[in-house]
């Protein structure tokens, strides 16, 4: 039997609700399809940091995850506890250390799912964000002066390396490949003339490679602007790090709700693990009251068994999650219903068990 080690961090919040429920899809779909998720549930985050000095993992927690196939993230952050710059550091580090540098954030509206968009339905918007994720404006490059005095400066600097944006546009052209053979490129450079006037060049250097993939760059406040009066023009978008969160953000708006919004962070050498979470954090705010949408996390669990190589128990959560959403009589609040989380759940995983693969 395939076996895969998976290492599960639902880390914080809401984070912990969504998780449980994805590992409920995970077990049905496995048994459906005959392999074995080996997963081993690591306690940390806010609630292990009261016991260990204000630290949310351990120091050695990469050497920890590092023989693991994948890890499953559900959210991490409880600024009640700790400040969220200090929680988020596993993650960021995760992602640098294991040169993730490719963020997937799909962006498909799903029959039953509304959209704030007047006149835009199912087959309107079906985008892929691809992020690069191990450099650009997250580097933690920079320092304070001179703090908390009326002169205090703070520097934060991006790295942009012209190896880290041109793979993270052959990868975005690739995948182009295999969708609907189109690219726009996020950029900035008529203000930010030196790192994105890079990124322009290597568009420029990189796209006669792809002559079967029509490309272009548009300034990031205009792809915003875009995003909401035309999203059917996009298919795959390929940003920086903190251009690709924001737009990722306002996509994951556009189909209906964050609680659809599904991501991969991906070392596609396959050198390190890989990493799966939903993109819609830890939400604090409703921790506790068994109504976040654990319908991200099945989705992210989808991407991960895809990049495993169980393509089929991948589409058959996906197709469960599009289900339940079609049908709509199990839906958690932010898609207008008043299911919990725990509902939702079940009735994914209850799909799961007849659902198509295609």
């Amino acid at each position: 039997m395939r076996e895969y080690r998976i290492a599960v961090y639902a880390g914080d919040g809401i984070g912990i609700e969504v998780t449980t429920e994805a590992l409920k899809a995970l077990r049905a779909v496995e048994a459906r399809c005959g392999f074995r998720l080996k997963t081993t549930e690591l306690p940390w985050g806010s609630a292990w940091s009261t016991a260990h000095g204000g630290h949310v993992a351990p120091a050695d927690f990469l050497d920890i995850l590092r023989p693991f196939d994948a890890v499953f993230l559900g959210a991490l952050g409880m600024p009640s506890v700790v400040p969220d710059h200090i929680c988020l550091v596993p993650l960021i580090r995760m992602r640098q250390a294991f040169d993730q540098y490719v963020c997937l954030r799909p962006a498909t509206l799903l029959e039953g799912a509304t959209t704030p968009l007047a006149g835009k339905g199912p087959g309107d918007i079906d985008l892929m964000v691809v992020r690069e994720n191990s450099e650009g404006e997250y580097t933690a490059t920079g320092g304070h002066f001179r703090v908390n005095t009326p002169d205090e400066v703070s520097v934060q600097t991006a790295i942009h390396t012209r190896k880290g944006v041109e793979r993270i546009l052959r990868y975005g052209f690739d995948l182009a490949r295999q969708r609907r053979h189109r690219l726009t490129m996020a950029t900035k450079s008529n203000a930010l003339n030196y790192s994105m006037v890079m990124w322009d060049r290597v568009l420029a250097a990189v796209a006669p490679d792809y002559p079967d993939v029509v490309s272009e760059k548009v300034h990031v406040d205009a792809l915003a602007m875009h995003f909401v009066r035309t999203p059917e023009r996009f298919d795959v978008v390929v940003a920086s790090n903190l251009f690709g969160d924001i737009l990722s953000d306002l996509a994951g708006a556009l189909v209906g709700s964050l609680g659809l919004a599904a991501s991969a962070n991906i070392n596609p050498e396959r050198i390190y693990p890989s990493l799966f979470e939903p993109v819609h954090g830890s939400a604090p705010d409703i921790a506790g009251k068994g109504i976040a949408n654990p319908m991200a996390a099945v989705r992210s669990a989808g991407l991960m068994l895809n990049f495993l190589g169980e393509g089929e128990a991948g589409a058959i959560l996906e197709n469960a999650v599009a289900d339940v959403v079609r049908e709509g009589r199990v839906l958690t609040p932010d898609l207008g219903g008043r299911a919990s989380t725990g509902d939702v759940g079940d009735a994914v995983a209850a799909r799961v068990a007849v659902t198509q693969p295609s």
